[in-house]
């Protein structure tokens, strides 16, 4: 049997200075050791011990050049994480924040996010502590062709299938393709993301944000409510708050916050417009991470140094990194009405601010939930590359809908408490992890 406080205080232990991962495991445990614990084989398999270990760790050294022909160094990392159910699949970010913990954290919700899905896909994630800010197109090339120089020897179609994330975009992917073709000579899927022109997949930079407002959909449908009219506000400016900022407009939904590290704005009238939308993908390709010219454009309110979470919504969508709303914040969003909060970031919420959302009935969607559209797509992505063929956006659109309204269907139904409540993190985290772990002891150990 499986004590939760033991074996807590164990994996503290033996990861040191990692608190993003291990608050991360200690979420999921939560919500399955009763599960573990009625259940035989899963104690025999010992899988909890076995899948909050990764299958290995890679750490590498990235020397590169930048722009005054000086010598440069960084730290590269990838976690693969767990291969029960297929080839490692998690995104390459790049941001002076990376580290080993933080990685780890994002792999093991991976493991699980990837297994909702229902696609033949295992967790992993990998990274650099890279800035790309304030980088010229040269510099972003060098470095990414020198992290792609080392990370090549752990990748394969039927691998390790990296994608982007924080800080890797297109750009990026199509530097890492090139240099995986230069000293592997093939051409086949082994990363997603890529141009349309060269294997990439529609819709896949607005996939997450459109699976976040799909997942959405169908907690307010249950409900027998509707997501037309509803007062949207959303952290971040990047491709995930790009896509919800987009989908939730198309189905009716007023969307009047996005922010970035210097504060958030605030447009009254809707971000609502195509010319509004061209210009969040403006923004960020800029690489500096302010939001402040978009008010200055379309006369919207400009708030320095703060989050969004301040303005009445009646849905609260993090976008941007981990940890991003806390219990204050909830106690903001709770007093001023707010219906719904869907994690679009992974583990957007802390721990306080789930709490607190529980407590006030209100539903609560974790990411590895609803931002399971990115990956889902992602797999899509390889599937066409492997058939050699390239699905229309609405082929795409369809599978991902499918997909969306099948994990909140299972999420439903493991977490369905007493009449019409439903507690999404219990629910994703139970059936993410029944397949998972129903897999390793098929396998064997």
């Amino acid at each position: 049997m499986y004590d939760l406080k033991n074996f807590i205080a164990e994996l503290e232990k033996r990861n040191p200075a990692q608190p993003e991962f291990v608050q991360a495991v200690e979420e999921v445990l939560e919500s399955i050791v009763d599960v573990v614990n009625k259940n035989p084989a899963y104690l025999g398999a010992k899988i909890l011990d076995r899948i909050t270990e990764p299958d290995r760790v890679i750490t590498f050294k990235v020397e590169w050049e930048d722009d005054n022909g000086d010598v440069q160094v960084n730290r590269g990392y990838r976690v693969q994480f767990n291969n029960a159910l297929g080839p490692y699949k998690g995104g390459i970010r790049f941001h002076p924040s990376v580290t080993l913990g933080g990685l780890k954290f994002l792999g093991f919700e991976q493991i699980f996010k990837n297994s909702l899905t229902g696609l033949p896909l295992g967790g992993g994630k990998g990274g650099s502590d890279f800035n790309p800010k304030g980088k010229s197109d040269n510099e972003m090339m060098r470095f990414s062709k020198a992290f792609m120089t080392e990370l090549q020897k752990y990748l394969g179609p039927d691998l390790d299938v990296p994608a982007g994330d924080i800080g890797v975009g297109a750009r990026e992917i199509g530097y890492f393709y090139g240099q995986w073709k230069r000293i592997q000579g093939d051409h086949v899927g082994v990363l997603t993301g890529k141009n349309r022109n060269w294997g990439g997949s529609l819709i896949r930079p607005e996939a997450t944000g459109f699976g976040a407002i799909y997942f959405l959909n169908e907690m307010v449908g249950i409900r027998n409510d509707l997501l037309a009219g509803k007062t949207v506000g959303v952290s971040g400016f990047g491709n995930v708050a790009w896509g919800a900022v987009m989908k939730a407009s198309e189905l009716g939904a007023r969307v009047v916050t996005v922010s970035g590290p210097d504060g958030y704005i605030h447009d009254e009238a809707g971000i609502n417009t195509e010319e509004k939308f061209n210009y969040l993908v403006e923004l960020r390709a800029s690489n500096n991470d302010v939001v402040e010219p978009y008010a200055k454009k379309f006369g919207a309110t400009f708030v320095a140094g703060r989050k969004p979470w301040e303005v009445p919504m009646d849905v609260a969508i993090p976008c941007a990194i981990q940890n991003e709303l806390n219990g204050d914040d909830a106690a903001t969003l709770l007093g001023n009405g707010v219906k719904y909060v869907v994690e679009a970031s992974n583990m957007g919420c802390t721990p306080e601010a789930i709490a607190a959302f529980h407590k006030a009935g209100i539903p609560f969607a974790p990411g590895k939930a609803a931002n399971a559209g990115g990956v889902a797509v992602s797999g899509l992505e390889m599937t066409q590359n492997s058939m050699k063929l390239s699905w229309t956006r609405e082929e795409v659109d369809e599978k991902l809908q499918q997909i969306m309204k099948t994990i909140h269907a299972n999420c439903a139904k493991e977490g369905r408490r007493d009449g019409d409540v439903v507690d999404y993190v219990r629910g994703a985290n139970i059936a993410g992890f029944r397949r998972v772990a129903d897999t390793m002891i098929d396998m064997g150990y």
